[in-house]
């Protein structure tokens, strides 16, 4: 900048910070300027003098706030002003002067004094709220508490108010500051709330006692307020007696919050409070707003299950009213004749608000109650419905009963044929929109309540269903009820002439709500379709296929679509038995793919790339790959195009892509070319986040997309554009997708890949895309091992791999810290170890040592969490219910443990005796894990960390034997079968490596497995590996303790215990061993005069005929291709002439015949053979 236009800048600043106001004033109007350009300069100014002079800023903003006549200039200037003291990027409080910082809380305080404007004084409370939550911790603001006290106690009730929002706010922000005033706060709120007449003031106060309630972390301190609970309900109903709707509906928004983070407080009282709610509800006269945000608060009530376990399942008189409130405001629907119309955008047509509040609040209930609750509740007011002769409460019923489904399914799951039977019934209703909730239900309950639904009664939905898509061979409906006939009549006007004409605007009408009807039959085809097997759905293939062939020739989009969709799921489902309709479907795609190019059939281009993908997938390489490539080139042209934001392609093409790749393996590479610039430029997305302040008189824009969702986080609005987010977590899935299939043939993408997914492993908008990150990493370290392995890394080496690494791992390991999700947290612990896998000795000591400080931190959260959980369980309220619950959350939790113990199993795979230092670190975390009290899968893990330790580091670990041996050998008893197999696995491993040290245990290792191998139910499916592993930690103890045990007793008995079946990994190994003492006549194992001889025979040839039919139980011997001689010198001698040879079967004698042949050959005929 030039001196002169220097000059002409601070001329222009002074101007502005002069005694005159009104050139400060003008800038800041010009700050809310409709005008770009002028909006941006003024914002150049402000941030200049901001910087330059803070001092003088901020007195200007307090002048304007006290003293301008022009409201909005002073709400601005109370905004900028907040913004200057709130903790953040902004912030200039340490900047500002002493006499600046006094001078700025005097006039923030007159001003709330003089100022008139409620929304203004809002604006000013909140900016005093802001400063004084930095200054009064610090003790920087004295004045301010004994401010608000006197305001509190003033008769202005503009400073009552404005004095309650602030304790409001600060009780947010700096609860445990107000703790001392407890009493004080106490006899305050009582007071307003039980005596003062005016409406903002009592809800001021009831906003800053519950956020004070929920600051008090002492429920001893929390019940001191029990007495206001009263006086709190008595503010809502008081509001809404004197007809102040707008009043109360911030009341129940308060106690709304209240129930959901402090649910105990309302136990005492929860009838009186329940009951008050439930009446609010039932009010036909008050507000639909109104009476959906008391619903609001009882279902909230009933979701904090983790903070008062069970409380609402005690209330089930409360729990009926509700639930048939919530059906009554499901025959709020009325007939719209659009719904009849076939459109997709039409389908919600005639629901009203209370329809649609009414259907998520039963969804919600049912899931945070349970079916053991709901459904009796439900069963009645089914009955009663399904009674009546108004089709809408037959509507409402089957409405509901598909909402419940997913909370009720294992209740409802026991009673299948009731409930399918019921909705079938209704596949004839004469009305159409009964019949639509019939094929809703069914597809709703093919999804909850399948596999078993689909199992026990694909007989009767199938056909059913395949019925519902027949409707257009009789268009016209024969409407049986009389009053229903005559609401579409009343419609028309029936004189003259007209009459024929309305006859078939009604046909027209019917017709078009068959289509409908089709369309959703498609659909629930499809969802029946997802839980099927092939050996279910193949019966009927040729049914469906056809029907749904002739509905892709239907003229209406809605219902080609359905078609489409149904298609696909019965091909994915079917797999290589949709073979033998591929010729007649994939003409009819192509057809549709080639041909819907129009703007208004983009979904139906869409839905014909997913079918042929999905079809691809099904019939298989060879069958498919002629049309792959005419499809693949007309998704090429597509790809090149210009195609608009809110096209479907985009999405669905991503998809069909990945599914061509998986169909047409390496063979696809030659498109990657294609696929990959636009599929990273979608895993790119940034995505689309609106933050305003909650309080903002600026909305964040909803009505033109209906993507945007917004939320509310304290004082913050955020809106977040979700299709952005769908499109990103479908690339990323994707990537992985290719990564996966392609494996070495990916290596040329992984440079730009990586960069792309490592930071989403932290992107806390999407749980998608993070899971889809996550399970990316070990693929492209498989990818760039592979191609470095087969010499295709374009001269790269070992060095990149481990660069890889480095970028990876570290990632991982960070974001695995700070994941809030369970699920997530257990797949980063599975991805970590497959990266130590593929890696090996590529990881270094640090890198391992990340890894292990982090199980650390998991260990001890997922203890704390399994705490807190125990904690729930002793609520005074809590019941069997919440019990299933629990024991739900917890087997989540074990699939986190589950991961640790494979990870460390790798290390120490991986590392062997090197890693027994970090073992050393992790003893403390790993011993309590043996406790009794621990979940058996606790145990398990603990106890097979310790067999690889055992297994891997050989000598080295024999220091932990004194420590370990006395729980594995107590664990071989355990009535856990999954923690006795873990055990006796053990005890074999150490009756091998453990060498003189475990020699002292031998005895009572011996007692503790044929506890196990004598056990009557031993052989049972349950108990069998358990039992597989004794006998082969018996045959173990056999051959390398011999000189310790009762050889003669011990080891036919090993032998009558074989074969062994069901752990095919030690069946080898035992059998094996067998071998190898029949080769080298073991004396014990053929006993005197060979009399166990039979018994061998008999293993060999049980050995044998699995190994043909393919169980693969052989033992991979020496002795493979050749006779094993067990005849022994003693043999010989006691028998004279006779030399038995045993020809071993299958793996341990290599014959081909499926047989064993026992030769029986006398001393001429040896000599001859």
């Amino acid at each position: 900048m030039d001196a002169e236009s220097t000059q002409i800048q601070q001329a222009q600043l002074a101007a502005i910070l002069g005694a005159d106001p009104a050139p400060f004033e003008t800038l800041i109007s010009h700050l809310m300027s409709s005008s770009n350009e002028q909006r941006s300069q003024a914002e150049s100014v402000f941030n200049l003098i901001k910087q330059n002079d803070p001092n003088s800023l901020v007195l200007k903003l307090g002048h304007l706030i006290s003293s301008s006549v022009h409201q909005e200039a002073r709400a601005m200037a109370a905004i900028l002003m907040r913004k200057q003291l709130t903790r953040d990027d902004s912030y200039i409080w340490p900047n500002l002067t002493e006499s600046t910082r006094s001078a700025v809380k005097n006039l923030l305080l007159s001003s709330l004094q003089s100022e008139e404007s409620k929304s203004i004084i809002k604006k000013l409370c909140d900016t005093v709220s802001e400063l004084a939550s930095s200054l009064v911790p610090e003790n920087q603001w004295p004045e301010i508490l004994p401010f608000m006290f006197q305001c509190v106690t003033s008769s202005a009730p503009k400073l009552q108010e404005s004095a309650f929002l602030m304790f409001s706010q600060l009780a947010q922000f700096i609860g445990e500051t107000l703790i001392p005033y407890i009493t004080d706060l106490h006899t305050v709120f009582l007071n307003v709330l039980n005596n003062s007449s005016n409406p903002d003031v009592k809800i001021a106060a009831l906003s800053a006692v519950i956020n004070f309630i929920q600051c008090l972390t002492s429920s001893s301190d929390r019940d001191r307020f029990q007495d206001l609970l009263p006086a709190m309900i008595r503010t809502l109903t008081e509001s809404l007696n004197s007809g102040q709707e707008a009043t109360a509906q911030e009341a129940l928004e308060l106690l709304i919050e209240l129930a959901g983070t402090e649910p105990r407080f309302l136990r005492r009282q929860i009838v009186d409070v329940v009951g008050a709610m439930l009446q609010i509800a039932e009010a036909e006269r008050l507000e639909e707003g109104t009476r959906h945000l008391a619903i609001e608060f009882v279902i909230t009530l009933a979701e904090a299950r983790e903070r008062a376990p069970g409380m609402m399942r005690k209330l089930p008189q409360f729990i009926s009213r509700l639930f048939a409130n919530l059906m009554k405001m499901l025959l709020d629907v009325e007939d719209d004749p659009e719904w009849h119309s076939a459109e997709v955008k039409d389908e919600d047509a005639g629901e009203t608000s209370n329809y649609s509040v009414g259907q998520e609040c039963l969804d919600r209930l049912s899931i945070a109650l349970g079916g053991n609750t709901i459904v009796p509740v439900a069963s009645a007011q089914f009955q009663t419905c399904f009674s009546a002769p108004e089709w809408q409460k037959h509507h409402a019923a089957l409405i509901a009963l598909a909402q419940i489904a997913e909370g009720c399914s294992k209740v409802m799951v026991k009673d299948l044929e009731h409930v399918v039977s019921m909705v079938l019934n209704s596949f004839q209703h004469p009305h159409p929109r009964v019949r639509w909730s019939a094929i809703n239900a069914i597809g709703q309950l093919s999804t909850d309540l399948g596999p078993d639904l689909q199992i026990q009664f694909h007989q009767h939905v199938l056909p059913a269903l395949a019925a519902a898509m027949d409707d257009f061979q009789n268009p016209r409906v024969q409407v049986c009820d009389q009053a229903y006939l005559l609401h579409y009549l009343s419609k028309y006007d029936l004189s003259g002439s007209n009459f024929q004409l309305v006859i078939r605007l009604i046909e027209q009408e019917y017709r078009s709500s068959f289509h409908f009807l089709q369309a959703h039959a498609a659909s629930a085809v499809l969802n029946f379709s997802e839980n099927c097997t092939p050996e279910i759905l193949t019966p009927y293939l040729d049914g469906i296929v056809h029907k749904l062939l002739l509905l892709l020739q239907n003229s209406k989009q809605m219902v080609q679509e359905g078609a489409l969709t149904a298609l696909a799921s019965v091909a994915d489902s079917s797999q290589e038995h949709f073979q033998k309709y591929y010729d007649a479907v994939m003409p009819y795609l192509k057809v549709i793919l080639e041909n819907a190019t129009d703007k208004s059939n983009r979904m139906l281009r869409a839905k014909a790339m997913e079918c042929i993908s999905l079809v691809g997938m099904a019939v298989g390489k060879e069958k498919f790959k002629e049309d792959a490539k005419q499809v693949m080139g007309v998704l090429m042209s597509l790809q090149g195009s210009q195609m608009e934001t809110d096209d479907p392609t985009t999405s669905y093409m991503l998809q069909a892509w990945a599914r061509l790749c998986k169909c047409l393996g390496q063979d696809f590479l030659p498109y990657m070319s294609v696929v990959m610039p636009p599929l990273l430029q979608s895993a790119q997305l940034k995505p689309d986040v609106f933050i305003t302040s909650a309080d903002s008189d600026n909305e964040i824009d909803e009505s033109d997309d209906e993507s945007m969702e917004t939320i509310t986080l304290g004082d913050k609005r955020i809106g977040i554009k979700t299709s952005v987010l769908e499109e990103k977590a479908t690339a990323c899935n994707m990537l992985c997708c290719y990564a996966d299939e392609l494996k070495e043939g990916f290596y040329p993408w992984i440079d730009q890949v990586a960069p792309t997914l490592v930071p989403l492993l932290k992107f806390y908008f999407h749980e998608e895309v993070r899971k889809a990150a996550v399970s990316a990493m070990p693929e492209l370290l498989r990818s760039a091992k592979l191609a470095v392995d087969k010499g295709i890394a374009q001269g790269r080496n070992e060095s990149y791999i481990k660069q890889l690494l480095d970028f990876i791992v570290p990632a991982l390991v960070e974001a695995l810290h700070k994941e809030p999700d369970i699920e997530i947290c257990a797949n980063m612990l599975d991805a970590l170890n497959e990266c130590v896998q593929i890696s090996g000795s590529l990881l270094d000591e640090r890198q391992v040592r990340s890894i292990v400080e982090e199980i650390k931190q998991v260990i001890t959260a997922s203890s704390s969490r399994k705490k807190e959980r125990a904690e729930r369980a002793k609520a005074e309220d809590f019941d069997d219910e919440e019990g299933e619950l629990l024991k739900e959350e917890n087997e989540q939790e074990e699939e986190v443990f589950d991961q640790v113990g494979e990870i460390l199993g790798t290390l120490i795979k991986t590392f062997k005796g090197s890693f027994l230092p970090f073992f050393d670190e992790l003893s403390s975390y790993l011993m309590p894990m043996w406790g009794k009290d621990k979940s058996a899968e606790e145990r398990r893990i603990a106890i097979c960390i310790f067999d690889d330790v055992a297994e891997q580091c050989r000598d080295l670990a024999l220091k932990y034997y004194d420590t370990y041996l006395p729980f594995l050998l107590e664990a071989c008893n355990d009535e856990n079968t999954d923690v006795r197999q873990a055990a006796v696995y053990g005890l074999g491993v150490c009756a091998e490596f453990g060498s003189s040290v475990f020699k002292p245990l031998v005895g009572e290792a011996l007692s503790r497995l044929n506890v196990v191998i004598r056990h009557p139910n031993a052989l049972q499916p349950d108990n069998v590996m358990a039992y597989d592993n004794a006998v082969s930690a018996l045959g173990k103890i056999c051959q390398y303790h011999r000189d310790s045990i009762d050889s003669a007793q011990v080891v036919p008995a090993w032998l009558n215990c074989l074969p062994i079946k069901g752990d095919v990994i030690e069946a080898k190994a035992v059998h094996d061993q067998l071998c190898s003492m029949v080769e080298r006549s073991d004396l014990e194992l053929l006993g005197p005069n060979n009399q166990h001889l039979p018994k061998i025979v008999s293993v060999f040839a049980e050995v044998s005929s699995l190994y043909w039919q393919g169980s693969c139980l052989g033992a991979n011997c020496q002795s493979n291709g050749k006779f094993v001689e067990a005849a022994t010198t003693d043999t010989a001698s006691s028998n004279p002439g006779l030399h038995v040879v045993v020809l071993a079967a299958s793996a341990a004698a290599g014959v081909a015949d499926n047989s064993l042949n026992v030769v029986v050959v006398t001393d001429d005929a040896c000599s001859n053979s």
